[in-house]
């Protein structure tokens, strides 16, 4: 059943990111959008707008992120993936400023599908933090230095799952949040980003996710909330106590992860659903939903009034952000797994099998302006920095961008 209802916040759904670098996974503001202008030409074989390429030591989903003018990312490797790598790469060049290893402490088991460095790193500014299915979150400095080591698995011995953990850290305030969630021990916690110290700790649903959580702001700049979303419901916490302040009792995919624009959030629940933050209450109000716009592994991208959502088919469908209503859909060569980026209007796609595809929104509906091959399984969600979009396989780093 759609609900339509009108609000206040239409001029908050073109959004573009702060800033030029790209800190988390789906960026900055884990929206997706980034304010950069990059090629819409590329192609790795005759090496159109490819500034370089790195061979890296292990497998990894995780997508890199970028500070300045290093890129940070992380692999996995060995029989059992329990060697983490950790990389820092220059920009400009290619050139590995540094990289360390460490042996991971929990579980390493996964599917096939996965490997032990799939949840994407974030960081502060300041600081590193690398965190891998294992349970092993790891701090470094800038310049790889470690400041602090934490494998939960040691204080929580039964938190695992024979799929692996797909959750990505997220950093709020003094703040880092992660998710922690199984079939047998769920919880999450937050831990001091200077010192490793664990703030609070909470139980959570007991079940498999592999969903990230996101940061929604309140009324005023300070006001912030860590949204976690599970197969049960979805939940605003205070980042600094982990105090429950509201709450969306519904069930909520356990894949693709919730995406906030303002004071929206956009939920994979009930196929698509919109929720607004209401200031003072213990629930979001419902605005839409739409069965039609559920995503599958990717989760859902908005920008310029519109909301993204790829399905198993690999179908591109648009939907009005305001109410849900179904504008366009265009078939596309899937499937996908990374959630895809989107810069100047275009949207920027890595099939699992490698095919790049770039799709221009500005038009009436959605049109295929190019494709590539690349040679690799892609699974990773890009990122966007300094007018260049990095995109990484099992093997490979690439980094795209116009050549001068």
């Amino acid at each position: 059943m759609k609900q339509h209802l009108v609000f206040a916040s239409l001029a908050l759904l073109s959004v573009t990111q702060l800033g030029a670098d790209w800190t988390q996974f789906r960026g900055s503001d884990a929206n997706g959008i980034s304010a950069e202008k990059l090629p819409v030409k590329f192609d790795i074989s005759d090496g159109t707008n490819i500034a370089w390429t790195v061979d890296l030591p292990g497998r990894g989903l995780s997508g890199p992120i970028v500070i300045g003018d290093r890129v940070y990312l992380t692999a996995s490797s060995g029989f059992r993936q329990d060697r983490l790598h950790v990389l820092c790469i220059n920009a400009q060049t290619g050139a590995t400023i540094w990289h360390r290893q460490f042996l991971a402490t929990g579980r390493t088991m996964s599917h096939p599908k996965m490997c032990n460095a799939t949840p994407q790193p974030a960081s502060d500014g300041e600081r590193i933090f690398a965190f891998f299915s294992s349970n092993d979150l790891i701090c470094l400095d800038l310049d790889g230095n470690l400041q602090w080591y934490r494998g939960l698995t040691h204080d929580f011995p039964n938190a695992s799952n024979s799929l692996g953990m797909a959750s990505s850290p997220v950093v709020v305030g003094n703040q880092v949040v992660v998710q922690v969630e199984n079939a047998s021990e769920s919880f999450a916690t937050a831990m001091d980003v200077e010192t490793g110290e664990q703030t609070w700790k909470i139980d959570r649903p007991v079940g498999n996710n592999w969903t990230s959580p996101t940061v929604l702001s309140g009324r005023t700049p300070d006001e912030k909330f860590v949204v976690l979303q599970s197969g049960e419901n979805l939940i605003g916490y205070n980042p600094q106590t982990g105090q429950e302040v509201w709450k969306h009792s519904a069930e909520c995919a356990t894949i693709p992860s919730a995406t906030v624009v303002g004071d929206m959030l956009y939920v994979p629940s009930q196929g698509l659903t919109a929720l607004r933050y209401i200031p003072d209450s213990d629930a979001p109000e419902v605005v839409w939903q739409e069965q039609r716009l559920g995503p599958s592994t990717p989760s859902p991208i908005v920008y310029d009034g519109r909301v993204y959502t790829t399905n198993r088919a690999g179908v591109l469908r648009a939907g009005d952000a305001a109410n849900g209503d179904m504008l366009w859909q265009l078939r596309l060569k899937g499937p996908f797994s990374g959630t895809p980026v989107i810069a100047d209007g275009k949207m920027y796609l890595f099939s699992e099998k490698g095919l790049a595809q770039v799709v221009d929104l500005t038009g009436k509906k959605g049109k295929l302006v190019h494709s590539a091959e690349f040679v690799d399984t892609i699974l990773c969600t890009p990122a966007a920095a300094n007018g260049a979009l990095y995109v990484r396989s099992d093997e490979h780093l690439w980094k795209i961008t116009e050549k001068k």
